[in-house]
């Protein structure tokens, strides 16, 4: 199972955001098996003054390796204009592969799993939705207890919307 994080704060980020689950779940040999709620968050990094993120986590089941999954989703970040032209800057669509079931790789532009992934409460709080009881590959805690332990000063607000 792969999970993978979305996130997006310009432009009309939530229908990018389903139009990317969706682009997603259409891969080949993939299937979407579940779609967290939908998260608000404050930016973490960067420039100030950016809008918030809206941010989300899905489970992908997949046969594709985790190198062509990366190709497939910089390819959808590329159809909604993402430009990486700033370190954690404002974005049309961010889509981060988190998690490839067990795996563990350390490749130029991939790592898994991803390695800030215990740090983000805006990542932890969808994924828990999905996998809470899931182990960090790397660091054999359940995902729920990284959660726990992280102070509790970033706004991430669970939203009620369809998405």
């Amino acid at each position: 199972m792969a999970y993978l994080g979305l996130g997006a704060n310009l432009g009309a980020a939530v229908a990018t955001l389903a139009s990317a689950r969706d682009q997603l779940a259409a891969l080949p040999q993939s299937r979407l098996v579940a779609a967290s709620a939908l998260y608000r968050t404050a930016p973490v990094g960067g420039p100030a003054g950016q809008p918030d993120y809206f941010n989300a986590v899905l489970a992908l089941a997949t046969a594709l390796e985790p190198t062509l999954l990366l190709e497939h989703a910089l390819a959808i970040e590329g159809r909604f204009g993402r430009r990486r032209l700033q370190r954690w800057g404002p974005r049309t669509l961010d889509i981060d592969l988190l998690l490839f079931g067990e795996r563990l790789l350390d490749l130029p532009g991939l790592q898994l799993p991803h390695p800030r992934l215990h740090q983000r409460r805006f990542v932890l709080e969808p994924l828990c939705e999905l996998a809470a009881e899931l182990l960090h590959p790397r660091l054999g805690v359940p995902l729920r207890q990284l959660l726990a332990k992280l102070p509790g000063d970033d706004r991430v607000e669970r939203l009620n919307q369809q998405w």
